[in-house]
């Protein structure tokens, strides 16, 4: 498996509309345009810095993903993405070596990445995104 790079650190919030106030109005990072995630139950928006991004979570449903993450631990660090050369075989090298996939095979996520999660009790308590674009 080859790990190109941090590709972004993903932050759940109530309101992107809030986040941006910080993330753009107070830092100056540019902010790109939102996407509704419908499966996912969310809305995300990207912050390009440098190489990497950060990304904006909100939830469109109490019970997505992020919603639940909101309500149990607050607004804060959802997850870290690498970006990776192949991600298919990832997943399988992974999978070898005992780490608990949330995702099996890619799955569709924003901007057209193939993305999937592996499960945080794998990963020292992080939740973390492997992604290929």
């Amino acid at each position: 498996m080859k790990v190109l790079k941090i590709d972004h650190l993903g932050i759940a919030v109530k309101s992107i509309n809030e986040g941006k106030k910080f993330w753009g109005d107070l830092l100056g990072l540019w902010l790109e345009e939102s996407e509704a995630m419908k499966a996912e139950k969310l809305i995300t928006t990207f912050f390009p810095i440098g190489e990497s991004e950060i990304e904006l979570l909100e939830s469109t449903d109490p019970e997505g993903p992020i919603g639940r993450f909101l309500e149990k631990r607050g607004e804060g660090i959802h997850h870290v993405a690498f970006r990776v050369e192949n991600i298919e075989e990832a997943l399988k090298e992974l999978k070898e070596k005992g780490i608990r996939l949330i995702d099996e095979t890619p799955r569709a996520g924003a901007r057209g990445a193939k993305i999937a999660f592996l499960h945080p009790k794998s990963t020292n308590g992080v939740l973390v995104e492997l992604c290929e674009k």
